[in-house]
Formats: structure tokens, C-alpha cells, sequence
């Protein structure tokens, strides 16, 4: 068998003959580009093309969704495009540690609505947020004790909590991304 020319047999076509249409070299099997197409078109059925939404994702704002035959999913938080989140259903709650930085400081809390809690506190800058909550503050606490103000939520910054603080961002440039990535799957899980 020639691995230059397609060996699909379309009977209706060819009258049980192969196709015989060139093959691009690097084809990773021995169908010509009409073939290949019609082959990923039927995959792309079943597991979705990742391509750009029409349209931002309400839940999360991401432009990357996944297309299927029945609409599209964001990629992200995979929010059904369309769906219009329920105004009667109480917002999401997804629990926080949190990072904040007033001038030499560090102050290391938890919150479910960082947003308002700030509001309360004096700082420069938010520098991380680590999903988790009253349980993952205190060890956060033990694990800094030894740079920690006494009788309060602050501690000097070293190099351990910094080193740390970049761990938790990962790739994150804001730290509010992930936090509204949280809340959006949060709120899709729920839906």
C-alpha cells in the first residue's frame, strides 16, 4: 500500500476503491487532508474545540470557551455560554487566606469577602490569596510564628514568607484573578 495517497475506501465515490488523493508528508496516517478534516470533525463532536468565544464569559470574563455541538463552555470556569447566572441564588463563598503588604509588613488573614474586609484594613498591596480558610490561617500563623507582632495578624517581612507568597501566586499576575476564578467555578459547580 502507497503511504502517499489516502487509503479511505468511499464506496459511494470511488466504487469500493481508495481514494487515492495525496497525503501531506508528516500525516500521521494515510488520509488526505478531505479525510483527515471529516475524521476531526467527528472526534470534535464528542470532546469540544477549544477556540475564542463569541462572546466574554459571564461567570469569569475569559475570552478561551470550548465549542460542542449543543454550544460552547468557557474553558475556564466552564460556565455555559448563554446561561445567565441566578439572581434569586446567594453568591458564591469561597473562603480565603490572604496576603496584604503596608509598607514592611505582612499581614496574613482570611476572609470570604476579601473585597469588604479590605475595605477595614490599612495597606499598600495586595500580594496573594491561598484558598482556605480559618484552619489554613492558623498554620500559616504556626509556620511564620518565629517573625510574627505579637498579639496580632502581622509579621515582618523574610525571605521564607516571600518565597512562600510567590508559591501560592504560581503564574498569577493579580492575585484578584484567581480569586474571581474561584468564585466563578464556585458559582458553575452550583449552577
Amino acid at each position: 500500500m502507497d503511504a502517499t495517497t489516502c487509503v479511505i475506501v468511499d464506496a459511494a465515490g470511488t466504487g469500493g476503491q481508495p481514494c487515492g488523493a495525496p497525503v501531506d508528508a508528516g500525516t500521521p496516517m494515510p488520509l488526505c487532508a478531505e479525510h483527515l478534516l471529516a475524521a476531526y470533525e467527528w472526534v470534535a463532536r464528542d470532546v469540544g474545540t477549544t477556540d475564542r468565544l463569541p462572546s466574554p464569559c459571564l461567570a469569569c470574563g475569559s475570552r478561551l470557551g470550548v465549542r460542542y455541538p449543543s454550544g460552547w463552555l468557557c474553558a475556564v470556569c466552564e460556565w455555559k455560554l448563554g446561561d445567565l447566572p441566578d439572581d434569586h441564588a446567594a453568591p458564591p463563598r469561597v473562603d480565603v487566606v490572604y496576603y496584604l503588604r503596608f509598607r514592611d509588613l505582612i499581614k496574613i488573614g482570611t476572609s470570604a469577602n476579601p473585597r469588604q474586609r479590605f475595605t477595614q484594613l490599612r495597606f499598600d498591596e495586595v500580594l496573594a490569596f491561598e484558598r482556605g480558610g480559618r484552619a489554613l490561617e492558623q498554620r500559616r500563623h504556626a509556620q511564620f510564628a518565629t517573625h510574627r507582632i505579637p498579639r496580632s495578624e502581622w509579621f515582618e517581612a523574610h525571605d521564607a514568607l516571600r518565597t512562600h507568597i510567590r508559591a501560592v501566586n504560581d503564574t498569577a499576575e493579580d492575585p484578584w484573578e484567581k480569586y474571581t476564578l474561584w468564585l466563578s467555578q464556585r458559582q458553575a459547580a452550583s449552577s
